[in-house]
């Protein structure tokens, strides 16, 4: 953390806007990708930073400040609960022999005689969210998602932004847990999709998933602003029974407020089941949420005591699927569709067919290979699947079609025209356009300003997507003429002389500026900001790195690069093999003007060493750090291993200190670092 008694008014102002900027990108990494970047404890650092900087400048809290969110963000995983009862999953059921088995068997255990009544419930089965609410003296007191059964997550404050879930419940015994399932809308979902596309953030597979990763959230706000709704379908531990049968308990449950499923009914015995189950399963089309089978439970409590469970299953209850949903059709053409990345797909292009009250035209094809294992070409007849909200497949190739030559494999780019190929023991088929090909330009551009490329303020996703949409910029040569657009952006919602000026004088701040932050900028296969340190500590410029990637030794010299090997070689000279990535580097190389990349070294106790930082630094940044080693002729590793020779921690360090001082590597902290490198 800087000194905040030296801190200016701007330079807080400046570092708050990044906090604020760096904080959301760790939410979003953690929250919608489960896949987080930094550990706990350092988030916990950039949280503390901010709310230390707005303390002593309390006019400068932004509006987007974590500070401000309501149902302030954790700083931990969601807290584990253990169910008062356990969440039991159910026994499956494919065929309508399996629920007359189901039945005979409750006869047999129970007794009854083989002519005996079995009353049952039936309602669709909601592909959704497993919940336990829990309400003590009526007031919801905690939430909790399934978890493994007997362990949850705490979801309280997120299902207490859910409209179909009462915060209060007139009347209700002193300790009630209600089960349900938190689902999304199908049109709730398409619609999410739709804005989560627009603000260029993450699209979700299905409704499914956006529920779970919009209710599994620290961030109470987030689940907030998502569609989420809430069917009641049981209980878990319940101080008195007010009926004893599963019907009366769940006619209950609505008269208290809850909303339960309105093809939820009673069935007498296996026939009548299996009769309701037809009829949601022509309903399902239009229910406007997913499902994918129905549910029985046998309706006595006094039963359902008796019956008990097998491992964890209960044996009153049973889930019946619905089959994977086939149809037959044409497949009329096959395009290729290009990714953000270059990836080449090939999309199916079929005669309209209904495929389970849905109306299928496109079905994925995955790669190339699965073409030929499927052996389909154009005007063949095949058999197409949709199983639930999986996206739809061809399972069986109904043409005749042996002796024919393979579906041709594209070379080119269908978008740009650029070299298309795949890498030795890759199925996938890239596009090797990189900065010109226009499907994959919004990535790239993204990637050019991020923070570990070219870190441009005021330049972030929302910004690249407008001007993409305006024809103000198409490759990130473009970036360094947006001033010629001053006057239309100013005129522009959302835009002031203020905010467009500081923008336009980051972009020119950011000429000159360093080589290896250029080169990992360009967005090149396998190249991360080490590997491009490498390179320019080898090479020097991007223009001789260049020159010697379309050279005719360029493998053997690349690959000649300590920490270079064969891939990355020719990932380098399969991108400079492209005249357009040519063109556009060195037309970005004429506007941006990097400098040549220059590892000064001084005499040191440190040269030939090897570093490792982690934790917080607060001083200096992490780059900062790896170029005061490099500087010092040691070498920055991102790893501890036995030939670590040091390594600095910071605040928040965790498994690599653990594993330093189990190899008995020497340890210092950030300031008895910094006092190394003021003695050099």
């Amino acid at each position: 953390m800087a000194d905040l008694e030296k801190m200016t008014e701007a330079e807080a102002a400046n570092r708050l806007m990044r906090l604020a900027r760096e904080i959301r990108r760790h939410d979003a990494a953690y929250h919608d990708r489960d896949s987080p970047e930094i550990s706990d404890a350092d988030y916990d650092a950039l949280v503390a930073e901010n709310r230390a900087i707005e303390a002593k400048f309390p006019h400068l809290v932004r509006e987007d400040s974590p500070s401000r969110r309501v149902g302030h963000t954790p700083s931990s995983p969601l807290s584990k609960v253990t169910h008062a009862r356990p969440m039991l999953s159910l026994d499956n059921a494919f065929e309508a022999g399996d629920v007359r088995d189901f039945v005979g068997r409750v006869r047999r255990f129970l007794k009854l005689e083989p002519d005996a009544a079995v009353m049952l419930t039936a309602e669709p089965k909601i592909d959704g969210l497993s919940c336990s609410l829990r309400y003590e003296g009526g007031a919801l007191v905690l939430a909790a998602t399934r978890g493994d059964g007997s362990v949850g997550e705490d979801v309280t404050a997120n299902a207490r932004t859910i409209a179909d879930i009462p915060k209060e419940i007139a009347g209700a015994p002193d300790v009630l847990e209600v089960r349900g399932e938190v689902y999304m809308s199908t049109a709730d979902f398409a619609a999410l999709n739709a804005r989560q596309e627009k603000a260029g953030e993450k699209i979700f597979a299905n409704p499914r998933n956006a529920a779970a990763g919009s209710f599994r959230q620290k961030d109470a706000e987030v689940t907030r602003a998502r569609p989420l709704r809430f069917f009641a379908h049981g209980w878990g531990e319940i101080s008195q029974l007010p009926c004893d049968t599963q019907s009366g308990m769940v006619a209950w449950l609505k008269d208290k407020g809850f909303p339960v499923d309105p093809m939820f009914t009673t069935c007498e015995g296996a026939e009548a089941a299996l009769a309701h189950y037809d009829a949601i399963q022509a309903a399902r089309p239009d229910l406007g949420y997913e499902i994918d089978g129905v549910v029985y439970k046998v309706d006595r409590l006094d039963w359902q005591e008796r019956l008990g469970q097998v491992a964890r299953a209960p044996r009153w209850a049973l889930a019946h699927k619905f089959p994977a949903e086939q149809a037959e059709t044409v497949l009329e053409a096959i395009d290729v569709q290009v990714g953000r990345t270059g990836k080449l797909t090939p999309v199916g292009r079929l005669k309209p067919i209904g495929v389970g009250g849905v109306i299928v035209s496109n079905v994925t094809l995955h790669n190339f290979d699965e073409i030929d294992r499927l052996g389909v070409r154009p005007g063949d007849k095949v058999r197409v699947q949709r199983a639930g909200d999986v996206i739809p497949q061809i399972v069986d190739n109904l043409s005749p079609h042996e002796g024919r030559a393979p579906y041709p494999r594209p070379d080119h780019c269908p978008v740009c025209e650029s070299e298309a190929r795949s890498e030795e023991g890759e199925v996938d088929i890239r596009c090797e356009g990189g900065l010109i090909c226009p499907a994959q330009r919004y990535e790239r551009l993204k990637h050019f300003v991020s923070r570990g490329a070219m870190d441009v303020d005021g330049l972030g996703e929302k910004s690249i997507a407008e001007f993409l949409e305006l024809g103000w910029i198409e490759k990130p040569s473009d970036i360094f003429t947006l001033h010629e657009h001053r006057e239309a952006l100013m005129a522009r919602e959302g835009w002031k002389e203020t905010s467009v000026d500081k923008m336009l004088a980051a972009v020119d701040a950011r000429r000159g500026f360093d080589a290896a932050r250029f080169l990992f900028g360009l967005g090149i296969r396998h190249v991360g900001a080490v590997t491009a340190r490498d390179l320019m500590k080898a090479f020097g410029t991007v223009e001789a790195l260049m020159d010697v990637a379309r050279s005719d030794g360029a493998l053997t010299e690349l690959t000649n690069v300590d920490g270079v090997g064969e891939v990355v070689a020719q990932a380098v000279i399969d991108f400079f093999h492209e005249p357009h990535n040519v063109e556009e580097v060195t037309r970005l190389i004429e506007r941006a003007r990097p400098a040549a990349y220059v590892v000064e070294t001084v005499d040191s106790d440190w040269a030939g060493k090897t570093i490792v930082f982690t934790g917080k630094l607060e001083a200096v940044s992490r780059d900062e750090a790896k170029a005061q080693a490099e500087r010092l002729g040691a070498k920055a590793a991102g790893s501890v291993s036995s030939k670590t020779d040091l390594l600095v921690a910071g605040p928040g360090a965790g498994s690599k200190l653990k594993r330093a001082q189990e190899l008995g590597v020497r340890t210092m902290t950030e300031e008895e670092w910094l006092a190394e490198v003021a003695k050099a």
